[in-house]
């Protein structure tokens, strides 16, 4: 059976008594961790909330009756040499290294590169976390946290920002505002409280996705909607957690979406609900790097894009305002990035 791992998977079956373990299985629920790697005989550990239980059997990790990978421990160059046996071999594979040591990472990124085996490294330290995913500029496939106790998970809060694919943004020069007639808007009701100038990005092309601002913001007319996005028209791309693009039509109640916080963190929020409602529209067009962009949002006050001074309202953007950006090159097929020439109007 094949199941999509995320970047960072926790070990509780390394820790010597059941409570430890039980401990650190609660914390990571607490957390928001989905994926643990258990003992066998601890399976009923699954019973402290949903998540995806994967079972340490020896070497072998086990989902549902079937291995999913390999677990190695890294001593020396025997080891290493086994790990390179194998690629290809099997889906997954976790490397425990001994001592911690840039080399042997840098060795295994690179015969694994382009490989169809995913390479996890066991860390203690978010500094090893931010290695594991920065070495060679590529970084391992994932990281597994491998805690002595609930308390160090703590310290890994902030590396979570590296599930997340890398959102530089950029200025546009609005060019272009203009009223539309009626459209379908999709507004998205997300489980968190969103922060002013908090916001997701979206665009009519996947090249250049505008940062579109929560509604946590009051103004005369209406109360502060802290929860909620404004996306815009139907039509739109928005951009999720793994680096794809969905378009806003498929967002559903239980997506994962991804969101951009005013210091430029980044983190998953859920989609709790969603409503598609027929609004006036506002078309704004912008231009960067020589190319123009544009976006299709809801004509309303509560309508904010990020810029460089802070959350603006539609209502007063103007001609000349820079507004910020995510710009891309190439398409998207599915969602996925893809290197070809596209044009997009």
């Amino acid at each position: 059976m094949t199941i999509q791992l995320p970047p960072i998977l926790i070990r509780a079956d390394h820790l010597q008594t059941y409570d430890e373990r039980k401990a650190v299985v609660a914390s990571a629920l607490e957390s928001g961790y989905t994926h643990i790697i258990l003992r066998p005989e601890d399976e009923a550990l699954s019973h402290l909330g949903r998540y995806t239980a994967i079972l340490a059997e020896g070497k072998n990790l086990m989902y549902s009756g079937e291995r999913i990978g390999v677990l190695l421990n890294l001593t020396g160059a025997e080891e290493m040499e086994e790990a390179y046996s194998l690629k290809n071999a099997v889906s997954t594979l976790i490397i425990s290294p001994e001592n911690w040591k840039v080399i042997p990472l840098e060795n295994l990124i690179s015969r694994f590169q382009n490989a169809e085996t995913s390479v996890y490294i066991c860390v203690k330290t978010p500094e090893e976390a931010r290695l594991a995913f920065q070495t060679m500029e590529v970084g391992s496939d994932g990281i597994v946290i491998t805690p002595d106790g609930p308390a160090d998970l703590a310290a890994f809060s902030g590396i979570r920002t590296a599930e997340y694919p890398v959102v530089d943004l950029e200025t546009a020069v609005v060019t272009k505002i203009s009223t539309l007639s009626l459209g379908d808007r999709v507004c998205i009701d997300t489980c968190s409280l969103l922060e002013r100038g908090e916001g997701m990005l979206i665009g009519s092309q996947s090249s250049c996705l505008f940062l579109v601002c929560s509604e946590s913001f009051e103004s005369e007319y209406v109360s502060a909607r802290p929860f909620r996005v404004n996306a815009g028209a139907v039509h739109s791309y928005i951009l999720c957690p793994d680096g794809t693009t969905k378009y806003l039509s498929e967002i559903a109640s239980g997506n994962e979406l991804l969101s951009r916080m005013p210091d430029g963190r980044l983190r998953s929020v859920n989609v709790g609900r969603v409503k598609i409602e027929i609004r006036p529209m506002l078309y704004i067009e912008a231009k960067a790097g020589g190319k123009t962009y544009s976006v299709v949002l809801q004509n309303a006050e509560t309508i904010r894009l990020g810029t460089p001074s802070g959350a603006v309202s539609v209502s007063d953007l103007a001609i000349g305002d820079l507004v910020y950006v995510r710009l891309e090159s190439g398409g998207r097929h599915f969602g996925h990035t893809m290197a070809e020439t596209i044009c997009e109007k």
